[in-house]
């Protein structure tokens, strides 16, 4: 996803000047596509993710539409409260970048962890959360974020590149992506990076539609209703610790307002027994990970 994501970016600023990459002395190897062609708006602050994010706020209510890009927690976490009280507060264009979601840097360890992620960056009420489970959902979300420019918070694979053959036109925040339709009363419904996980649940629960949500937030909990009361029982799945998650965020729109929907949530989710496991990414997703 990351190279994929630099090959949009770079296109985008090409017809459009006013957009800034940011990065905390990292992603060589990725960004170099756009700072060679774009060497006035590529800068490299260093290890200072809060200044980075400052910098971001700054450039960003001067026009700019400004991607902060980084590993796992260190554009999140690190400088929550730029993001809170410069970025989100101010309603800014910034694009929060976070590479290695969920276990993706396993080896590294729980430092680099991107599993409590979510319950931060979806606590900021006008920050939008850009999840793809694919580079299909990503090339649609980042179309969405090139026309929509707000806070908002890009959460990549590092190293999954997953094309699927299914087009995705357009895409809005809340919109639900179905991978299989059947109008059954069981669906399974994901975010993020957890497709090949989706389509083995997808192999065992046979009779259950299957629907990704690659743009959310606090402001899209309403809608969801629509759709989730059409079923008796929705699974929900990320890589992500079951609090704050994905699962929660879908939970917490049946008791918004009083309704009748009686839909059963279960929630697959990251065990939390991982933190402070070190290994590679399919070794702590295999003992820790979803289950089938």
């Amino acid at each position: 996803m990351r190279k994929f994501f630099i090959k949009k970016l770079v296109e985008e600023a090409s017809k459009n000047k006013k957009i800034v990459l940011i990065v905390g002395d990292l992603g060589f190897g990725v960004v170099e596509p756009f700072k060679i062609k774009f060497p006035n708006r590529f800068f490299n602050v260093g290890v200072a993710e809060q200044n980075m994010a400052g910098l971001a706020a700054g450039l960003a209510a001067k026009g700019f539409h400004v991607f902060i890009y980084s590993i796992a927690n260190f554009p999140t976490f690190r400088c929550a409260e730029q993001i809170r009280n410069d970025i989100d507060y101010h309603n800014l264009p910034v694009t929060v970048v976070s590479v290695g979601s969920g276990l993706g840097y396993g080896n590294l360890g729980y430092s680099h962890h991107a599993i409590q992620d979510y319950a931060l960056m979806r606590s900021f009420p006008n920050t939008l959360i850009a999840s793809p489970s694919n580079n299909q959902e990503l090339d649609s979300s980042l179309n969405f974020l090139f026309k929509n420019s707000k806070p908002s918070y890009l959460r990549l694979d590092k190293s999954l590149e997953l094309n699927i053959q299914k087009k995705i036109k357009s895409i809005n925040p809340g919109k639900w992506i179905f991978y299989k339709n059947k109008i059954n009363k069981k669906l399974i419904l994901s975010t993020g990076s957890v497709y090949k996980e989706c389509e083995k649940l997808s192999e065992k629960y046979k009779n259950y539609d299957w629907a990704s949500i690659p743009l959310w937030g606090m402001k899209y909990k309403d809608q969801q209703l629509k759709n989730i009361k059409k079923y008796k029982e929705v699974i929900t799945v990320e890589n992500h610790l079951q609090d704050g998650g994905f699962g929660s965020w879908i939970s917490e729109t049946l008791t918004r307002k009083k309704n009748n929907i009686n839909t059963k949530i279960t929630s697959k989710f990251l065990n939390e027994s991982v933190i402070g496991k070190v290994g590679s990414e399919q070794f702590l997703n295999s003992k820790y990970g979803i289950k089938y």
